[in-house]
């Protein structure tokens, strides 16, 4: 194995220069030997220096310049996964460089099997999890807090991000002016990142900086994700209190940190939903960010345009209380973390809710009416960061006055402070206006005040208190959480207690259930037993239960499971639950009516979801059981085919039968979806979904080139039509050309 390694070094492919680098670095690529693991929280942080460089770098992908053998190599990769501690099987090897414009990032990844290397795909913000690839992180501050997050697979795509709150808030809307490119060789494949200075966000001060920094290497069909700075199972690469450091960064310079995005777009638009806008239409506006100081952005939008956003996919509702769709528009992704309050989701921690049960501020709110028709947003200005020790985020929109309803301007402000490292604390406002003339004592307004605790290692402690206000609206307006949460490497035991009044009415904001008092707790385990192509078991339960304010019970759940996590990245979960519903009038559910009383039942379902590292992945349920004074089955998944990185094919269904006392229904819910990537600059995707229920066709066709960094050419085609009436909803033709200016 040795000699077949020197001889491929030896091969033509790479200059001398970097053929002898490689050998200097590397020795061999035979698979490591397993060692004793070592114990990731008692491990020293590893560092590693950059060196300044005065040569030019071509970003290939192929590390054959001069500079990278002045700089310094760190390997000796620990994994995460599949065994905690142990040496990582494929040796991977990392330099960093810098010159006054740009970090460089260099990175040979060494793999005895490299026609097996696997790639996700080669559009921007890849499916990081069904990809080999190599990340850094950056805590560019060294306040083992906040992150700058890369990622780059076998194909040159890019995935960035923003993290923050030491890995809780993962910003994926996030995206900055990055180079990149890969190449897969013969001994395994190189990758070259250069991120301008520009791009990030750091202290401008004079003498060395040290940040700190972590990289990840993923090899997919293994299922292996290995550190450089090793870190529990649970953790990620963005969780910077456990990363290591990078030194020999001096004199940085960010320039101005000043973009102008300005867009033009012609559309065409029909429909029964178009009431005042149908024909053809062309609009433009802008985008204005500017670094204001090293720590605190300023985000500007005028006549801000959402037209390359995919439409919502359908949901089949088959609870009596509102579905929660997520946010799609960057305007508003971008640095949502800051903006949020409400139940927690933690990373690893079996919570019981989520914001997707309570926000306070819910950015859908602005720019969509109740049906999901777009309100045009006038303009738009937010400033989010760090200002001496606090994290704040102001946000102003001003929508237009339309047939959907009056103009209203819409403000936040968020302000948080860490506490003990790695805790915060923070408080919002919230003001909803009409600002149409005779109508400016219209409002709605929300507070609250948050606290997030991170104790001895494992433990977190969550809390909001919040209230509304709103004209002629009495009653309990006020709302309050707390709960209490341990994750160690086996244990995971949380609960919590709620509080919301009948009448708290966020405006700007998303609650699934109002007139409620709610507790839940859970105990599981993720012991990682000897069992061959295993990774771990997780047993666990949970008992949630909901009543009315004078704590009348509403709705009981006990939950029974058992989970398996396989070497290969696949999860089988089986799971039990046992029901009691109390309905104290007649309710509408999944469209059919269900007398008032007290419903006992039980259901049971298995599901399984496949590695993402094969050509054909997915996931699979089936449950059956009881359904108030029925029963149903129910039976979903999705099949994924790639057969190259160039092509995605999936196919969704959801498919429900129901059987209820006053009447027998089938909702089902069919997709596809074929997404094509040419090359990482130029994609297209075709998106079809029908749903049963309502008799709803939507289809969505998106073309997409990147003619400069953050700078797009669309083409967007949507549609959504009643099939039963033969009915044309909606429908749009859209083109859009935007173009980044950097200063």
């Amino acid at each position: 194995m040795l000699v077949a390694s020197l001889q491929a070094l030896s091969l033509g492919q790479v200059s001398q220069a970097h053929a002898q680098d490689e050998l200097r670095v590397s020795g061999t690529v035979e698979p490591a030997t397993p060692t004793r693991p070592i114990d990731p929280n008692l491990a020293p942080r590893p560092v590693t220096n950059a060196v300044f460089t005065t040569l030019s770098i071509e970003i290939d992908g192929i590390l054959d310049e001069p500079a990278w053998q002045q700089a310094d190599s760190t390997s000796g990769f620990i994994l995460n996964l599949p065994r905690v501690g142990y040496d990582a099987s494929e040796r991977t090897v990392v330099r960093v460089l810098y010159d006054e414009q740009n970090l460089y990032i260099g990175a040979t990844m060494y793999d005895s099997e490299p026609d097996r290397i696997t790639i996700a795909g080669l559009e921007q913000d890849f499916e990081t999890h069904n990809s080999d690839l190599i990340a850094v992180s950056l805590d560019t501050y060294g306040d083992k807090q906040s992150a700058f997050l890369f990622a780059v697979n076998p194909g040159g795509a890019i995935f960035d991000a923003q993290v923050f709150n030491d890995s809780r808030h993962t910003n994926r809307a996030w995206e900055g002016v990055v180079h990149v490119d890969a190449k897969i060789r013969d001994f395994g494949w190189t990758a070259e990142i250069a991120i301008p200075f520009t791009t990030l966000r750091f202290n401008g001060i004079d003498g060395e900086q040290v940040w700190g920094i972590n990289f990840l290497r993923r090899v997919r069909r293994k299922n292996e994700d290995a550190y450089w700075a090793p870190i529990d199972r649970q953790y990620r690469v963005h969780k910077m209190s456990r990363a290591g450091t990078l030194t020999g960064l001096e004199n940085l310079r960010q320039g101005r940190n000043l973009t102008i995005k300005p867009y033009l777009r012609a559309a065409r638009q029909e429909g029964d939903l178009r009431i005042d806008d149908h024909g053809n239409r062309a609009a433009g506006g802008f985008d204005i960010k500017y670094g204001v100081t090293p720590k605190l952005t300023l985000d500007l939008t005028a006549f801000t345009d959402f037209s390359q956003v995919e439409v919502d996919q359908e949901q089949v509702n088959l609870t009596r209380f509102s579905l929660f769709f997520p946010e799609k528009r960057d305007f508003f992704m971008e640095n949502a973390g800051v903006f949020s309050l409400g139940d927690v989701t933690e990373r690893n921690y079996r919570t019981g809710s989520s914001p997707r049960v309570f926000s306070l501020f819910h950015s859908r709110r602005i720019g969509l009416s109740p049906d999901r028709r777009p309100v045009d947003v006038l303009a738009g200005g937010r400033l989010s960061g760090r200002l001496g020790g606090l994290e704040i985020g102001l946000l102003n929109v001003q929508t237009r006055s339309t047939d959907l309803g009056p103009a209203e301007n819409f403000a936040v402000a968020r302000v948080r402070r860490t506490i003990f490292g790695n805790s915060d604390v923070g408080a919002m406002f919230i003001n909803r206006q009409v600002t149409s003339p005779g109508l400016t004592d219209v409002y709605n307004r929300s507070w609250g005040f948050d606290v997030n605790l991170r104790l001895l290692q494992y433990m977190i402690v969550n809390s909001y208190v919040a209230a509304t206000d709103e004209p002629n609206r009495p009653g309990d307006k006020r709302a309050a959480w707390l709960q209490l949460g341990w994750r160690d490497p086996v244990w995971d035991v949380s609960g919590f207690v709620k509080h919301v009044g009948e009448s708290f009415n966020p405006g700007v904001g998303f609650v699934r259930r109002p007139g409620i008092r709610q507790a839940f707790a859970t105990v599981g385990a993720h012991p990682q037993l000897p069992i061959p192509s295993v990774i771990e078991v997780n047993p666990y339960v949970d008992l949630a239960v909901t009543a009315d304010l004078n704590w009348s019970l509403e709705t009981r759940t006990a939950t029974a499971g058992f989970g398996v996590t396989f070497i290969d990245g696949g999860v089988l979960n089986f799971e039990y639950n046992n029901w009691l519903e109390r309905l104290g009038e007649t309710e509408s559910i999944a469209g059919v009516e269900v007398r008032a009383g007290e419903y006992r039942f039980s259901d049971a379902a298995v599901t399984y979801v496949a590695s993402g590292g094969r050509w054909l992945s997915g996931n699979v349920r089936f449950s059956h059981g009881g359904f108030f004074d029925g029963d149903i089955t129910s039976l979903g998944g999705t099949a994924i085919l790639r057969p190259t990185h160039h092509l995605l094919v999936d196919f969704s269904l959801q498919h429900n039968d129901i059987t209820l006392a006053a009447q027998s229904l089938t909702a089902d819910l069919v997709g596809a979806r074929a997404s094509y990537a040419y090359s990482t600059k130029l994609f297209a995707s075709v998106f079809v979904q029908y749903n049963n229920s309502v008799d709803e066709l939507v289809t969505n066709v998106r073309i997409n080139l990147i003619h400069a960094p953050l700078s797009d050419v669309f083409l967007v085609y949507t549609e959504r039509r009643n099939i039963r009436l033969d009915l044309l909803l909606d429908r749009v033709i859209t083109a859009k050309v935007t173009k980044l200016f950097a200063f």
